[in-house]
């Protein structure tokens, strides 16, 4: 009987080494003066900041759900990087910690390194946007795990907070003002109904017009990323809600306390044009429990602070919180 090697049983130790070479100028690119060696160790090492009385360390970790399928399957790769750094980071906003680091998890069942690497460029652009580093990864090759042609993704930001500003759901109090932050589109979260909605049920195609471009265009617009605007206006905001899976009404509890309500007026919403379209295939509670219909966050904020926000940003006012049982009223 002939030996045989790991590439004959569909793992390529040459071309994952060519490709680690392929992605150090994009991961080089996102260091900054905090990171400690380079790439290539068994770990990633960032010094903790100065200047934190107590400083504690928080952490998130999301993935891309099946917004990647359309991605692979379009053969766009460049931006899914940017929602998978997005998803992690707009999460540590929310409990007040300034992202440093991230790392990725790249799982197929057999690499191509033009792919790979146009995924990394996306995750490193993603990095810079949230002016974090990108300091280690993993990339694994899994023939008879992945079906041939697939890959999955992972990602976790590490980010850092003054242990006495964590808690923000004990600020909020009746009388202050809900912000919206736009969202640059479905973002990450609904992808199973989006698919379900326009291939399935209208048996439209990437290339189909919608508000003329590409339907593609539309469903792989990258997830916004807030963090800059977070830190140019963190003395002026009470508490965060990233609007995800669950939108406004799941997720915009999360940073109340018992005994007051968000009152949201509906019509406020300044709803994108994805959204009105798929109202028509579906239910309105149902879009509303799903996605963030152009909601990206919300920012709880005091009055005194509405105009200053709103004319340094895209912010603008959607409701406010008054005594009641906790959770979300749509008026």
């Amino acid at each position: 009987m002939s030996k045989i090697s790991y590439k004959d049983a569909g793992v390529d130790i040459d071309a994952g080494n060519s490709f680690v070479e392929a992605i150090k100028d994009d991961v080089k690119s996102t260091f900054d003066s905090n990171v400690i060696g380079g790439i290539g160790s068994f770990a990633g090492a960032y010094a903790l900041p100065s200047g934190y009385r107590e400083p504690v360390l928080l952490s998130a970790t999301d993935g891309v759900g099946t917004k990647l399928k359309i991605a692979i399957d379009s053969g766009r790769l460049d931006s899914v990087g940017i929602d998978l750094v997005a998803m992690c980071v707009n999460d540590l906003i929310c409990n007040w910690a300034t992202p440093m680091f991230f790392l990725d998890y790249y799982a197929t069942s057999k690499l191509v390194a033009s792919e790979a690497k146009d995924v990394v460029s996306g995750i490193a652009k993603g990095c810079k946007l949230s002016e974090c580093a990108l300091i280690g990864g993993e990339t694994a090759e899994m023939p008879g795990m992945y079906s041939e042609g697939d890959f999955d993704l992972a990602g976790f930001a590490v980010g850092v907070a003054e242990r006495a500003e964590i808690d923000r759901v004990s600020l909020v109090k009746e009388g202050q003002v809900l912000l919206a932050l736009p969202s640059s589109g479905i973002h990450s979260n609904g992808y199973s109904l989006v698919r379900k909605l326009f291939f399935d049920k209208l048996d439209m195609s990437f290339d189909s017009d919608f508000n003329g471009k590409p339907l593609v265009d539309t469903l792989l617009a990258p997830t916004r990323i807030y963090v800059k605007e977070f830190k140019e206006h963190q003395d002026s905001i009470v508490a965060l809600a990233h609007i995800t899976g669950g939108g406004i009404v799941e997720n915009l509890p999360r940073v109340l306390p018992d005994g007051v309500k968000a009152v949201v007026k509906e019509t406020n919403i300044k709803t994108l044009p994805i959204f009105d379209f798929m109202s028509q295939y579906v239910e309105r509670d149902e879009m509303l429990r799903t996605f963030n219909m152009g909601v990206g966050m919300v920012w709880v904020v005091e009055a005194d602070n509405v105009e200053k926000i709103t004319t340094t940003t895209d912010a603008y006012v959607i409701g406010h919180i008054e005594k009641g049982i906790r959770g979300v009223e749509l008026i």
